[in-house]
Formats: structure tokens, C-alpha cells, sequence
């Protein structure tokens, strides 16, 4: 007996403790709103030529540019991390922006790449003049700019009232954070942090359906 508790304080725990300090657990209560009510982006239109509404939709927001192939990988690290998780849930969408030309590189990327990985039905490509994405990117009210192709390596969570979500203000520690956007280069801070704040937001949602008497829609 003596013996099984020495291995399990050697071997076991530290793993435990690995695993719940790496889990990145948001200490917000909710996810604090960065900019409400942003613009909708209905009048634009993707690959087929539908309109993509950000309104009723928990969406992953996203600037690719004109360089697509730049932010292959990028795109992948998203489509496994995140997108995968919650692909099958119906109010759940991935809509990246990018400048009208680059229509001949994103079916040449879905062609060769990302279809590799399964199922794109809730990721949408929307295009726009760049003046538009300049204008709708500022409107959004971020810290953070685009590059001079109109990218920018970092998603953002809207909630399906359009709402931009991030951590701002202090946490239950005291502790001032700042988080508009996860960087899709960074594994950790998807794996970490934006998984940890999606949790949030989708927790919501359930709340809501449940308050609505609505709790037949699986998540």
C-alpha cells in the first residue's frame, strides 16, 4: 500500500498537475465584451455567392489577406483545434475575410488542403473590396492592426448578438488581462486559452436554451 502511494505522488500527480495547470482555465466568471454590436457582414458574398450573416451565429472571425497560402498552416492549427471540436453544432460558424482577387487561391487551397481534413460546411470565405475590410476591420474598435495585406494572424470570438468577446478587466485573482483575439500561429493560445473562452461562450448558449425551455438542439 505504502509502496502504490509513493509512485502515485512520483509518477502520477505531477502529470495530474500538468494537466491542470496546462488546461489554461479562464478565471472570468463570463467573457467580458471588447466591442458590441459590430458591423453586419450580410451584403458580402463567399465562394458561392451566398451572404454569410454573423448575427444568431457563434462565429470565428478572421483576416486572411491577400497572401492565403501564407496562413495555410495557420488555418490548420484553427481547423483542429477549434473548428473540429464544434463543427456538427448548427449555430457555429468560421468566416474569413479576405480582399476580392483571392478567390482562385482559396478554391486551389480548399482543393489541395483543408478538405484533407474533413468536412468545411461551416467555414466561409467572404470577400470584400479592401476598403471595406479596412473599414469594417476598424469598427471593430482592436488593439491590434492589420498587416498591409489585410491579415492578420489572430481570430476573434462574436457572439450571435454581435458581440466581440475577450478577457478585459481584472480576473477573479485582481489580475488586469487584455485578450481581444488568439493567434492562430500559437497552438498553446488556441489549445489554451481561445478553447477555454469558447467553453464560455457555448455554456452560455446552453444557459439560454435552457431558460427557454428549448433544450431538445444538442450541442
Amino acid at each position: 500500500m505504502k509502496k502504490n502511494v509513493v509512485l502515485f505522488v512520483l509518477f502520477v500527480l505531477p502529470i495530474v498537475a500538468y494537466l491542470f495547470f496546462a488546461s489554461g482555465v479562464n478565471s472570468f466568471i463570463s467573457l467580458p465584451t471588447i466591442t458590441k454590436k459590430i458591423p453586419e457582414i450580410s451584403s458580402w458574398k463567399t465562394l458561392d455567392n451566398k451572404p454569410v450573416a454573423l448575427t444568431n451565429k457563434i462565429t470565428i472571425l478572421g483576416f486572411i489577406g491577400s497572401d492565403v497560402m501564407k496562413h495555410k498552416g495557420n488555418l490548420f492549427n484553427l481547423y483542429e483545434i477549434i473548428f473540429d471540436k464544434y463543427k456538427e453544432f448548427k449555430d457555429f460558424q468560421v468566416v474569413m475575410i479576405l480582399p476580392e482577387g483571392t478567390q482562385n487561391q482559396v478554391q486551389e487551397m480548399l482543393k489541395l488542403d483543408i478538405k484533407k481534413l474533413g468536412t468545411n460546411k461551416g467555414w466561409n470565405f467572404v470577400f470584400a473590396s479592401p476598403n471595406e475590410i479596412s473599414t469594417f476591420y476598424n469598427s471593430l474598435g482592436l488593439v491590434g492592426k492589420l498587416d498591409k495585406t489585410l491579415a492578420t494572424p489572430n481570430v476573434f470570438i462574436v457572439d450571435k448578438k454581435r458581440n466581440l468577446r475577450g478577457r478585459k478587466g481584472q480576473d477573479q485573482k485582481g489580475t488586469p488581462e487584455y485578450k481581444e483575439g488568439y493567434s492562430t500561429i500559437y497552438v498553446s493560445d488556441l489549445y489554451n486559452k481561445m478553447m477555454d473562452d469558447m467553453k464560455i461562450i457555448i455554456y452560455e448558449y446552453r444557459a439560454a436554451l435552457k431558460k427557454n425551455h428549448n433544450a431538445t438542439r444538442e450541442i
